[in-house]
């Protein structure tokens, strides 16, 4: 039977806040495994390695899951995230590229070399719908996925949300082209965006136009998801509302939102949808 597997960012546990310390990472991994998610998401780059490491066992302790947000600023640099990625027993690596061509022709050979080295160590890899990364851009990608027909990606649609400033009602044309997206994505990341603002907050009332227009796409591309794959297969749903200055403030540097209890808000919407689904 399909499942799926809810994880939460590391990163979106980070407080950021102006007075008061930051927990610590055993805390954060107890509170996660605690509030029923299926695993950690850890962000990191070639040269933060060795700092990561230290994780491992947390993971073990806490019985969650890993998955990896891999920021490779060369081509070379994604070896050692997959390294760490294969010991940790990651369900994935999913790559939010620092090597950015000015072209989708110039990209395509990047994008299969990842890929490659993916194939190599035995791990799944996607490409994250991501601003300042290697996908940067709707269009660019929709080029991009129909030269690589073998490509999958993780989709942060709050990115091409912001990227192309979509007015509501969405226009077909920007729904076509998000259920592209949709159709190549094998994973999916929580954080609602508007036209303006990368991440709004979930319960203000003039925010609720958008936050049904993200969970009718989860939905779609859950369905998607579903009917393209196995009855064995577990979908990762990812919960990632990122700190300041992802998150909003005030003149204080407090933030506006309550960021854990909106993780843990998405967390229920998605298993819901899941539920609900044929």
């Amino acid at each position: 039977m399909q499942k799926l597997e809810v994880y939460q960012s590391l990163w979106g546990m980070e407080q950021r806040h102006p007075t008061n310390s930051e927990p610590e990472n055993a805390e954060k991994f107890h509170k996660v495994a605690q509030t029923g998610f299926h695993g950690i998401c850890i962000d990191l780059a070639a040269h933060e390695v060795g700092d990561f490491v230290v994780l491992q066992p947390l993971f073990e302790t806490y019985n969650l899951g890993c998955m990896v947000n891999a920021f490779p600023a060369s081509v070379q640099d994604l070896k050692p995230i997959l390294n760490l990625a294969k010991d940790f027993n990651a369900c994935m690596v999913n790559v939010i590229g620092g090597v950015m061509p000015l072209t989708p022709a110039e990209a395509i050979p990047v994008l299969y070399r990842w890929m490659e080295f993916a194939d190599e160590i035995g791990l799944p890899i996607l490409f994250e719908t991501h601003r300042d990364s290697t996908l940067n851009d709707l269009y660019y990608t929709l080029q991009v996925i129909d030269s690589i027909p073998e490509l999958r990606l993780c989709a942060d649609l709050s990115h091409f949300v912001i990227d192309r400033e979509m007015r509501t009602p969405i226009s077909d044309r920007d729904d076509g082209f998000i259920r592209r997206i949709l159709e190549r994505s094998d994973c999916f990341q929580g954080r609602v965006a508007n036209r303006e603002q990368i991440q709004i907050q979930l319960d203000f009332p003039q925010h609720q136009e958008w936050v049904e227009i993200f969970k009718t796409w989860w939905k779609l591309g859950m369905q998607m998801w579903k009917t393209r794959n196995p009855d064995d297969a577990t979908l990762v749903f990812l919960c990632e509302l990122g700190p300041p200055a992802y998150a909003m403030t005030d003149r204080n540097g407090l933030e506006l939102s309550d960021r854990w209890e909106e993780a843990l808000l998405i967390k229920s919407w998605v298993e819901e949808i899941w539920e609900g689904l044929d």
